[in-house]
Parts: structure tokens; sequence; C-alpha cells
């Protein structure tokens, strides 16, 4: 193109997106940060010196004085006639024979750029399509609150202090620390040069692949695309492929990025979907027998070391028998964790629906799942938005309000213990509804909070019984190792005699029977068709696969008070989280008789006010509970950013 058309091209793009900006109700000019902020602020700005930084962060101007002569991309609006396209031309010209060189001027505010002296420097070299430019840059600090924006801004600003790194950005807490997880780095290490450029190069080639695949259409991040990428290919794969390479894997996981657009990107199913019935037709006219079904159970742990899994195994004979002429299951056990190869395993072995019964397995069932499509795999896991993988779990929250109302009502101190095992999702439901229910049938009872991923689960009871609190809600399983066998449902548990008074029921065998109904009678292919969401199956009472089960211990009438709530939650009627109640903050939740959504209940991250205790750090973990924490964890659980602005 001829140097004196390059004006009038840009002329033409900043009109063109005028009328875009325009037409959807939107500014067509640039931003101006002392409309923002109070120009005051700009004077306690820190100085970061000159540095390189991404041209698609310079969103707008300091002042007000130059807005009307640039569209909000930064092309320019005036006439070709005038001083400013002569200078603008110039300027053109001298950037293609000599580059241009020197830094613009720039204050940066939430990780955005606004030009105080550079101004056509900046449209030259966006016109110019150039990725970076050098600047001067002078940082004013955002108000402290509890928004978003801002606490991604500050988890930014640590990343950013040990990585050097300024060009990726992410749309939800938490993904920086993500992020150095996936790459196996710790959040407070210093990159070296050569880190730096290497994690430059697969952003480049990644955000190359990305454009051309279609994402610049979408909202969702580079940053956001790229670590949906590595949750399934991980960092060190990402690292050495090629830019092709990376854009055929981006196509088989298409749908997992387009999710991230949406605001509501989890479906639940809260109750199954009855069998579809025969056809009258289908009566009379012989059928082909179809194929039998082949399903895969994945453990990571033999069944006889773990109550968790022994309860899913029961749940896979259960299953096995009553459908014995219809499917066959396969139990995998994964050797030291190596979760893909137990996968690709059971796929060459033919089975076409794999359960992974761990959220620790979650990775790895979604990357076995994008490679190969038309393979059901489900896991065992709540609150996940994964387009290629089904999740499932049980509203167990149902069962410990009854647990609570039990406990509250049989209490003479009002003191109550509850050991709970991950601050993950569906957890702190469960700890809350024991603590509503328990205040239900004793306003002045409290309920004193430990962990077994803490202080172990013998430890934790042990702690509760040196403070005087007996009547304790623990584990939902049975343990398997003596340590813990004391520590299991609500019971009365003294120095030297346990008297156990009822339990919490996974019913996995009518849960596994009834998923793979549904994966016969292709109820599950057609659920997954017709939504473009994240498929979250969370049953609960009324669907048969929760209940409670009491001891001999258990007085008579106290069985019949807790009956009473249970059927009130398999009806319908019963509402555990019925508004308005306290968070220990003092906060009002809800508003007067109302039921909190299914929603707010699994995204619970704050107790309610008659809870002693509080969910643990990250740090405080052991090392099984961060490893289930950072694939399902709340956010409280979860590495908080340093304030070291």
């Amino acid at each position: 193109m001829q140097p004196e058309l390059n004006y009038k091209e840009a002329l033409k793009l900043g009109q063109k997106e005028v009328k875009a900006k325009t037409a959807k109700n939107e500014s067509p000019y640039l931003a101006v940060l002392d409309e923002i902020i109070p120009p005051e602020k700009s004077l306690s700005g820190i100085s970061l010196g000159v540095i390189q930084i991404p041209m698609w962060f310079i969103v707008g101007t300091k002042t007000a004085g130059r807005v009307n002569a640039f569209a909000s991309n930064f092309m320019p609006l005036l006439a070709e006639s005038t001083e400013f396209a002569a200078k603008w031309e110039s300027l053109y010209r001298s950037h293609m024979l000599e580059g241009i060189r020197e830094p613009i001027k720039v204050y940066e505010y939430l990780n955005r750029y606004y030009v105080e002296e550079g101004n056509k420097r900046v449209s030259v070299l966006k016109y110019c399509g150039a990725y970076s430019i050098p600047a001067d840059v002078t940082r004013i600090m955002p108000e402290r609150d509890n928004s978003e924006k801002v606490q991604i801004y500050l988890e930014y600003l640590d990343f950013n202090r040990y990585s050097k790194v300024n060009y990726i950005e992410f749309s939800k807490p938490g993904d920086y620390r993500e992020l150095l997880r996936a790459m196996g780095k710790p959040h407070d290490e210093y990159w070296s040069i050569d880190e730096q450029q290497r994690f430059s190069s697969a952003y480049y080639y990644f955000e190359r692949a990305y454009n051309e695949n279609g994402g610049e259409k979408l909202k969702t991040t580079v940053g956001d695309a790229m670590l949906s990428y590595i949750r399934v290919y991980g960092y060190s794969q990402l690292q050495n492929e090629s830019e092709a390479e990376i854009r055929i894997n981006l196509k088989k996981m298409w749908e997992e990025i387009a999710l991230k657009e949406k605001d509501d990107e989890i479906e639940l199913k809260t109750a199954p979907i009855e069998e579809k019935k025969q056809s009258v037709l289908s009566k009379v006219l012989p059928i082909a027998k179809p194929p039998r079904l082949k399903a895969a159970f994945i453990y990571d742990v033999p069944p006889e070391k773990s109550g968790w899994v022994n309860d899913h195994e029961r749940g896979r004979i259960h299953a096995q028998t009553v459908m014995d002429d219809k499917v066959d299951t396969i139990v995998y056990i994964c050797k030291e964790n190596n979760y893909s190869q137990t996968l690709e395993k059971s796929i060459s072995d033919g089975c076409k629906l794999i359960f992974t019964t761990s959220p620790r397995m979650l990775q790895a069932s979604l990357r076995a799942a994008v490679e190969n499509p038309d393979i059901i795999i489900m896991n065992c896991s709540l609150n996940t938005s994964h387009r290629y993988v089904r999740t499932y779990y049980t509203r167990m929250y149902e069962a410990k309000f009854i647990l609570g109302v039990l406990a509250g009502s049989l209490t003479q101190s009002g003191r109550l213990g509850y050991v709970c095992d991950y601050p993950i999702y569906g957890q702190i439901a469960g700890i809350n509804a024991f603590a509503l229910g328990a205040q239900m049938a004793n306003p002045r009872s409290k309920v004193y909070l430990e962990w077994s991923t803490v202080k172990g689960a013998k430890e934790a009871a042990l702690s509760l019984n040196r403070r005087h609190i007996h009547l304790i809600s623990s584990q939902d399983n049975a343990r398997f190792s003596e340590d813990d066998r004391r520590s299991f449902g609500l019971s009365h548990i003294g120095h030297d005699k346990t008297d156990l008074l009822a339990v919490p029921v996974w019913k996995w065998g009518v849960y596994y029977e009834k998923l793979l109904r549904s994966v016969l009678d292709k109820t599950i292919k057609s659920e997954y068709i017709n939504t473009a969401r994240a498929l979250n199956y969370y049953w609960g009472m009324s669907a048969g696969v929760v209940d409670i089960e009491y001891a001999p211990a258990l007085p008579l009438a106290s069985r019949r008070y807790a009956d009473f709530f249970r059927s009130s939650l398999i009806s319908g009627v019963g509402k555990p989280f019925l508004t308005p109640f306290y968070s220990q903050s003092g906060e009002i939740i809800g508003s007067r008789q109302k039921e909190l959504s299914l929603e707010q209940i699994i995204s619970m991250d704050y107790l309610v006010d008659n809870v002693i205790g509080s969910i643990p750090t990250y740090d405080e973990l052991s090392d099984k509970g961060k490893a289930t924490v950072d694939t399902v964890g709340v956010s409280r659980a979860k590495p908080k950013t340093e304030d070291k602005a």
C-alpha cells in the first residue's frame, strides 16, 4: 500500500469502528482515565519505569483533550486535510523506515493503559499490527474492595511481580495460581529469563492458533482459553507443540472454550428422567437386541483400603447384579495415581462408559473425553464446568440436615462437633445444613468444626472431646484404618466408648443403576445434545440416592422425629436452607421465607453463625487435601494472593 493511502485506510477503520459501537449503543471514542477515577489520584501513582506493554491493553487517554480525534480502536477520525493527518502520515513513514523507539507515557489502572503522551504513536502501531510498545508506566492502585475485578487484579500483580509477564489475563479469581500450579511453579519464585522466554513463545503460538480458530469473536480472553487448554493437555505439552498441533487440538476441545462464554456454565440435573417406556409397536414387532454396554469403574485405591471406594464398589456390584443381562462392568485400579494410563486402558478394552470416582481424576477424565468424543466419561465431583465430562454427586446436605436436627434434639449442653474432610463444593453445604438443623431443634446449639485433612480424623474427634464435646457428626463413610474407625456418622464419642446413633447413606447402587439405564436408553446423550452447558447430576433423597440409617442406640422417639424431616425432604416440603439466616460475619443470607437455589447452596464458601471454626487455609491442608482442593475446592480454601503492591 502506498504511504499516502495509509491515513485514508486508517480513517476508514476508525469510521467503521464508530458505526459499530454506535449501533451497539456503546461509546465510539477512547476511554478517558480522568473520567474513571479522580484526576488527583494520579498524583499518588507508582512509577514502573520504561517497560514493554501489550498494544491490546492500551484502551484510552489520560485526559479528554484528544478524545474525539480517535475511535475506540485508536484509529484516526479527523479529516485527511488536517495537520493531524499530515503528522500521522509522517509518523507512519518514519516508523516504516526507522521504527518507533521513543517510549510513550501511560498510566496503568486495573491492567489497562491510558496514554498521556504518544497517542499518534499508539495509533500508527495499532494500524501496523504491532504486538507491544515501550512505555514509561505509572501504576494507579484501585480502592480495595471485595469486587471480583479488584481481586483478579491483585492476583495479577502477585503473578507479575515474580514472572514479569504482563500480557496474559484471566476473567476469574484463582486462575493465575492455577496456571502456576499447572506449570509446577511456586507462586513466590522469580522466573528466569529462559522461563519468561519459553512462556512467551508458548503464549504466542497459542494466541495465533486460538485466533485462527475464531477466538477473536469470543469474549473469552486468550488467557482463559490457554488455561482451559492446559487443563486438558498440560503445560509441558503446550510448550513443545507447534502452532499447527495446537490448532488441531483446539478444534477438538472448542466446545470447552466456548463454554466459558456463558454466564450460567453449569446445568444441574436434580433428578433422573424416568426410563422411556416401550411403544406398542416395539412390544409386537421383533427388535434386534442391543449390544451389551461395557462400563468401567476407575478407583484410585483398592476398595478394601477406602470406605469411599468400597461404597462405590458395592454400588457397582448392585448395578451389575440387577442389570446383568444388559451391562458388563469392569474395575480398574490406578497404579501410583496414573489416571491417564488407566483411562486409556479402559478405552482400549472397549468400555463406552467410564466412571472416575474421585475429583482428583477430573483433569485426566477431561483429556480422555476430548480425545475420545464417542466415549461417555463421568466424574464423581460437583460444580465443575467442563463440557466434555459429566459429573455426578449426591445432595448429602439433606442427610446432614437431619443429623443436625437429631443432634440438636439430643444435646444437653448445646455443644456439638462436626468433622469434615475437604473444603470442597458440597461439603460446606453439609456443615451449614447440619448447623441449621441443630439450630432448628435447639436455638442455643453451637457446632464446633474440625477438619480431618488438617489434623486427621482421629485427632479431630479427640480435639473435640478435649473440649467436652461428645455428640459429633464425623465422616460420611466408614474408615478402613483402625485410627479412624471411631469417626463415622453421628455418634456419641466418649473417652472409652463410642455409641453410633445414625449414619448418612450414599446409595451408589441406585445412582449407578439409574445412570446406566439412562445411557442405555440414550437419555444422557439427548441431554448432552440439547444443552450447550456443562452437565452436573446432583440427585438427592427424592431420587433415592441419599438416605439415613439409624443405629440401635438411637431412641425410638428420636427416630420418629428424624423420619418426619426425612419425609418432608423427600416430598419437597422440607427446606434445609430456608432464609433468612446469618453467616459467621453477621451477613443476612437471603430474604424472608425463600429457599436458596441449588447454585447458591453448591457454591457456599461461608459458614453460618452458629458454627465455631473456620474453613482451613490451603497451607494447613494435607497433601491429599491440597490435591483435591486444587481441582474442586471452594475459593476460600485455595491459595491466597499476597498484597505486595
